[in-house]
């Protein structure tokens, strides 16, 4: 089993890159979605939210908002580190399981994990390639704008709040751009997807937890 990470700076595009990917016969795990599960009504990190943020979170089916929740989590660092010891470990504990499943059922299977903090966490460190998803500031600004109806200073401060793509860029192994067509995304894509299909064949990579901050286009 190939296990690849893929991460981004918010609104860099790795949706559209992960679906690219997903397309062409990897499994892909998405962290953002394991973490809607996580904090489905009830669950007990919905529980620990609630009690932590408050009440004022939650919409009237007691779902909690994640708009608000993000209000609250990228004007406080401190509020957002409280946040992230809450969820990562058990967003980690998931995607860990998951990728034991996989590796039973298919051993010869390509894996992407996406995951925005794969860096900030560590989890790079577990995977055989990194994949880092950049676009222009610009375009994340106008991307956050128009998602979330967020005003340009609020787009601004959470890209602040993340990692810089440049930072991000010294982890990659590949480094797929999203500013164009989607045409020339799935371009990328291709070409990226063609060297891990040559490592594969290969038999693999063996070298896990080696990766530094050093750039590899």
């Amino acid at each position: 089993m190939l296990t690849i990470g893929l991460t981004g700076g918010i609104a860099s595009g790795k949706s559209t890159v992960s679906m690219e990917f997903e397309k062409l016969g990897a499994i892909v795990i998405d962290a953002d979605q394991i973490a809607r599960e996580l904090i489905r009504p009830h669950e007990p990190l919905w529980r620990e939210i609630i009690a932590y943020f408050g009440t004022e979170i939650q919409r009237e089916d007691l779902t909690i908002d994640r708009f608000r929740l993000g209000e609250k989590v990228f004007a406080d660092e401190a509020e957002r580190a409280v946040l992230n010891k809450m969820i990562h470990p058990e967003i980690k504990r998931e995607i860990d399981r998951r990728l034991k499943e996989i590796g039973k059922e298919h051993p010869d299977a390509v894996v992407l994990v996406d995951a925005a903090l794969l860096i900030e966490t560590g989890t790079f460190r577990e995977m055989d390639k990194i994949i880092v998803v950049s676009a222009s500031k610009r375009n994340q600004i106008e991307r956050l704008m128009d998602r979330n109806s967020l005003s340009i200073e609020a787009a601004k401060c959470r890209i602040r709040a993340q990692m810089s793509l440049e930072e991000k860029r010294k982890y990659a192994d590949y480094v797929i751009n999203t500013d164009g067509s989607l045409e020339e995304i799935r371009k990328q894509v291709r070409r990226v997807h063609g060297k891990l299909m040559a490592i594969r064949a290969k038999g693999g990579v063996s070298s896990l937890c080696s990766h530094a901050p050093t750039r590899n286009d």
